[in-house]
């Protein structure tokens, strides 16, 4: 996957890191791989470790019947009324590049993507393109684009222009409606695209289908896409548990992949703990949302401290929230500048547990939904 510093993930410790449900108040606190409560661990390990610097070190949670705690465990604790679990064990595999996540089907993911979406919307096709071959030059490559952003075409042009060969990049594409069949669907994207294969497809949304048995059809043709070896994996976007549950009954080949809207102000309850029980990575689009479109809001205090502690900017606070939560970061930007500066910033700090869990709870003191607000009312938070 290209080239790119070593210590993506500096300050490797090697401790485990535990988060549980609990059914009382919670407490943020590090327990070097025990739970910090006397009740029991359940650890949904998946054998993926994070490795870096020649040390490796797992992300585990622990779900306990007394209290909850993360952070730093030095008695300093963050009362929470939610019953919210943190519940995942993802890995990150530390290459020369981006590091990269292992997928349920076995392939890997890297974590940092370069999005296709909003920040192009009624761009023209040289700026699409010229935005694209940046980002690809500046070690994105991780592309995420889809058949409704209207871009798969420049997005194709870029990847040639960029002089990088199609086997070192990670070439995400979704499918938005189903006009016949999904493979005719995906046909025209591979098309546009320009390529063979696609490493990542996923449904887009899942208003694609109109009934539970029809989702469940086109997830079978997913399946076979899969099969066929053109997408290397398989998975969805926008699905909340009841459509993920909709088409596991029926699933022979279960979605690596769920790419969703998170960031601190939409943290969706109990769906990333589905997805980790699942072992379904989580994706984050729109992870500057509560810096970019949020503002002002209950995390900005703590994004502008961050900043200054680690001598980055709020953004690459956010981002980092993600990363460091094993989640896929899916970010854009126009200005080659800032591509640049997400590349040489990321790779130099860790948020610790405590500052991610504070930014956690506070983040849940306010709800913002950027997208599908036509689809789900003002204070569903799922």
């Amino acid at each position: 996957m290209g080239s790119i510093e070593s210590g993506y993930y500096p300050e490797a410790s090697g401790n485990t890191m535990s988060y549980g449900q609990s059914y009382g108040q919670n407490s943020y606190g590090q327990n070097n791989g025990l739970a910090t409560t006397g009740g029991h661990a359940m650890n949904y390990d998946r054998g993926n470790n994070f490795s870096g610097n020649g040390q490796s070190y797992d992300q585990g949670y622990g779900q306990s019947n007394g209290q909850q705690s993360y952070g730093q465990n030095n008695g300093q604790s963050y009362n929470q009324s939610s019953n919210q679990s943190y519940s995942q064990v993802n890995s990150l595999k530390q290459s020369p590049s981006i590091p990269t996540l292992k997928l349920n089907d076995g392939n890997e993911i890297p974590v940092l993507a370069f999005g296709l979406g909003s920040a192009f919307h009624g761009g023209t096709s040289d700026s699409v393109r010229n935005s694209a071959v940046s980002a690809i030059r500046n070690g994105f490559y991780h592309l995420d684009a889809a058949e409704v952003y209207g871009n798969e075409k420049e997005l194709g042009a870029a990847i040639r222009q960029s002089g990088v060969p199609r086997s070192q990049l990670y070439i995400t594409t979704k499918v938005w409606t189903v006009a016949s069949n999904v493979k005719a669907a995906f046909d025209a994207s591979l098309e546009r695209l320009g390529v063979d294969y696609v490493d990542l497809y996923l449904i887009n949304w899942p208003q694609i289908a109109d009934k539970p048995d029809r989702l469940q059809q086109i997830w079978s043709e997913m399946e076979s896409i899969k099969q066929s070896g053109r997408a290397r994996s398989i998975g969805v976007s926008n699905f909340l548990q009841n459509h993920l549950e909709m088409i596991l009954q029926t699933a022979r080949i279960p979605p690596a992949v769920n790419q969703i809207e998170y960031h601190t102000y939409l943290q969706h309850g109990n769906l990333l703990d589905f997805h980790r029980q699942h072992k379904i990575v989580t994706a984050a689009y729109s992870p500057l949302a509560p810096i970019t479109k949020a503002h002002p809001g209950p995390c900005d205090n703590i994004f502008a401290s961050l900043a200054r502690k680690y001598g980055v900017g709020e953004a690459d606070i956010a981002i980092r929230w993600v990363l460091d939560q094993g989640i896929v970061a899916v970010t854009t930007s126009t200005s080659e500048e800032r591509v640049q500066s997400l590349r040489r910033n990321l790779p130099t700090f860790k948020l610790t547990e405590g500052e991610i869990q504070e930014l956690a709870y506070q983040g849940k003191q306010k709800h913002f939904r950027g997208y599908f607000n036509d689809i789900y009312g003002p204070d569903d938070r799922r």
